[in-house]
C-alpha cells in the first residue's frame, strides 16, 4: 500500500514524542501483567469482549463517518459504511458464531507404534498482538484484526496512523467506552512513536502499509523475535479476456478502481488487455466513468486524495508518464477544472515505456495504465515477471481459462469477474505474498494466526515405547528398524 509514513532505525525520539512513548510503554506492560493473570479467557468471555465491541461501533457508526469524511476531506458516508463499518460488523458475528468451535480441541491420531496414547492440539492465546493501522480504512483496518486478536483470546495494542486525526479520537472514544487499557489500547504518535511500537516485544505484530516500509517493520520486529503479519498492497493487475462481457466487466473494475478514488491496497493498478479489444475497453470505461460519476468535483459519492503530499505524489507520476511519451486520457464526464481542490479525476495512461513511474511503483490512486497484450499466456507472462501481487482480477467465463490463470500465477488473492470482494468474505483467508506480504487473517485463519497450535500429547500408564529404549539391539527393536526403515 503506498504511504508517505516511514520507519527508520535512525530515528530518534523528539521531546514532544516522550509522553507518548511512556505512556506506551507502561500500557504495554499493563497488558503483559494482566495476560499473565487471565492467560487464557473463555469462549464466553470472548464472545462478551466481541459484543461490546460491536454495541460501541453501533453507537459511533455516525460519528466515524464524519470523521473519516473529515480526515479525507469528502468521503461518501456510502463508502465508509460499505468499506469500513459493515465488514466489521460481519467480521465480529462471524466469529462470535463460530468462536466455540474453533476453540475445541483438535483430536490427533499418534503412531500405531507409539499407541496406546493420546494426541491433540489445543488453542492458545499468544498474548499481547500490536497492529499498526494505515490511513485508508481506519475503520476496518484497525477493528478488523482487534475481532481476531480478541476472538483468539488476546489483547491488543492499536497504532493508528497520524494521518486521520478525527477518525483516531473517535476510535480512541469508542475503544475506552468498551475495553480497560490492559485489554485493548489505543497508542497516537508520529513517526518516532509508530518507530517504538514496531520495537515492542509483541507476542504477534500486524502491519498494514508499504512495501518499503514493511521491510523496516520486520527487521525492528526481528530484534525480539516477534511474528509478524505484513499486508502490504503491491500492482495487483486485472486481465481482460476475449470473451470478457465488456460493459460488466468494466462496470466491477471501475467499481474497484474508484472506490474511496482508488486508495485501497487490493484496487486493480493496471489492466492488461488483449489488444483487440483495448478501444472496446476505453469506450466503455468512459461511458461508465461518466454513468457513475456524472460529476467529480462537488460530487460527494467522489472520495478525495487524503492529503496534499499523496495528491502530488500522483500528479506527480502523471507528469512522469507525459514526459516519457505516454498517452494519459483524463475521463472528467462534466470537463470540471480541479485547481484548490484533491480531487483527482480517473486518469488511463496507454504506451507508458517500462521504466515509467506508473508501471514501476503501486499507484494507490485514480490512475489506471492500460497495456494491451496479445493472449492470455503473454498476460500471466508480463504478471509472472513483476513481483507476486495482493490481488489478481480475471475477466472471463471460460471456465479452462480460468483454471489455466489459477495454476499459472501467484497473488495473495484472486477474483473471477469482479474486484475486491474477496477481502469481506471471512471464511477466506487474506493475506500477501512475497512483496504484496506474508501470513493471512480474517475469520478463522484469523483465529489460527493470533494463537499457538499447541501440540499435546499423552501418555497414560501403559508405555509401549519403552520396548525402544537402551540397552539397544535386542531382536525385537531390530524388526521395528527394519520395519522402519523400508
Amino acid at each position: 500500500m503506498a504511504t508517505d509514513t516511514s520507519i527508520s532505525a535512525e530515528s530518534a525520539p523528539d521531546d514532544a514524542s516522550a509522553p507518548a512513548l511512556e505512556t506506551m510503554q507502561t500500557t504495554f506492560q499493563r497488558q503483559r501483567a494482566a495476560y499473565a493473570a487471565a492467560p487464557y479467557p473463555t469462549a464466553s468471555a470472548r464472545r462478551d469482549a466481541l459484543a461490546r465491541l460491536k454495541a460501541a461501533l453501533l453507537r459511533h457508526q455516525d460519528a466515524l463517518v464524519a470523521a473519516v469524511d473529515q480526515d479525507f476531506g469528502g468521503r461518501a458516508r456510502q463508502e465508509t459504511l460499505t468499506a469500513d463499518i459493515i465488514p466489521t460488523l460481519n467480521s465480529i458475528r462471524h466469529t462470535r458464531r463460530h468462536l466455540k468451535r474453533w476453540m475445541r480441541p483438535q483430536r490427533r491420531w499418534p503412531h500405531p507404534l507409539m499407541q496406546p496414547a493420546g494426541a491433540r492440539i489445543e488453542y492458545q492465546p499468544l498474548g499481547i498482538v500490536g497492529v499498526m493501522v494505515p490511513w485508508n480504512y481506519p475503520v476496518f483496518l484497525s477493528l478488523g484484526p482487534l475481532v481476531c486478536a480478541l476472538g483468539a483470546g488476546n489483547r491488543a495494542m492499536l497504532k493508528l496512523s497520524e494521518f486521520t486525526p478525527a477518525a483516531n479520537q473517535v476510535l480512541q472514544t469508542l475503544l475506552a467506552e468498551a475495553f480497560d487499557a490492559d485489554e485493548v489500547a489505543v497508542i497516537l504518535g508520529d513517526l518516532p512513536v509508530s518507530q517504538a511500537f514496531s520495537q515492542l516485544s509483541f507476542d504477534h505484530l500486524l502491519f498494514t502499509g508499504s512495501t518499503a516500509v514493511g521491510r523496516k517493520v520486520m527487521a525492528a520486529a526481528a530484534h525480539n523475535l516477534t511474528p509478524v503479519t505484513l499486508e502490504l498492497g503491491g500492482k495487483s493487475p486485472a486481465i481482460i479476456d476475449h470473451d470478457a462481457p465488456m460493459a460488466p466487466s468494466v462496470e466491477r473494475l471501475l467499481f474497484g478502481k474508484l472506490v474511496n478514488a482508488g486508495q485501497t491496497c487490493i484496487a486493480p493498478d493496471y489492466v492488461l488487455c488483449v489488444t483487440d479489444r483495448v478501444d472496446e475497453l476505453l469506450s466503455a470505461i468512459r461511458h461508465t466513468t461518466a454513468r457513475l460519476f456524472p460529476s467529480l468535483r462537488d460530487n460527494p459519492d467522489y472520495t478525495s486524495i487524503i492529503n496534499e503530499a499523496q495528491h502530488h505524489r500522483l500528479l506527480a507520476l502523471l507528469e512522469d508518464a507525459r514526459q516519457r511519451g505516454a498517452r494519459v486520457l483524463e475521463i472528467n464526464p462534466a470537463e470540471e477544472h480541479f485547481h484548490n481542490s484533491r480531487k483527482l479525476p480517473l486518469h488511463l495512461v496507454l504506451d507508458a515505456p517500462p521504466d515509467a513511474r506508473v508501471l514501476q511503483e503501486e499507484l494507490f490512486g485514480p490512475i489506471l495504465p492500460i497495456i494491451p497484450v496479445p493472449d492470455l499466456d503473454a498476460a500471466l507472462d508480463h504478471v509472472a515477471k513483476g513481483p507476486r501481487p495482493l490481488a489478481l482480477y480475471y475477466f472471463g467465463h471460460d471456465r479452462a481459462r480460468q483454471q489455466h490463470v489459477l495454476r499459472y500465477s501467484h497473488s495473495g488473492g484472486v477474483c473471477l469477474n469482479d474486484t475486491l470482494l474477496h477481502v469481506a468474505q471471512d471464511a477466506l483467508p487474506f493475506g500477501g505474498i512475497g512483496e504484496s506480504g506474508m501470513g493471512h487473517y480474517h475469520g478463522h485463519h484469523g483465529f489460527l494466526t493470533f494463537s499457538k497450535e499447541k501440540a499435546v500429547f499423552t501418555r497414560g500408564r501403559i508405555n509401549s515405547t519403552r520396548l525402544i529404549f537402551p540397552p539397544y539391539g535386542g531382536r525385537l527393536q531390530q524388526w521395528i528398524q527394519r520395519l522402519m526403515l523400508r
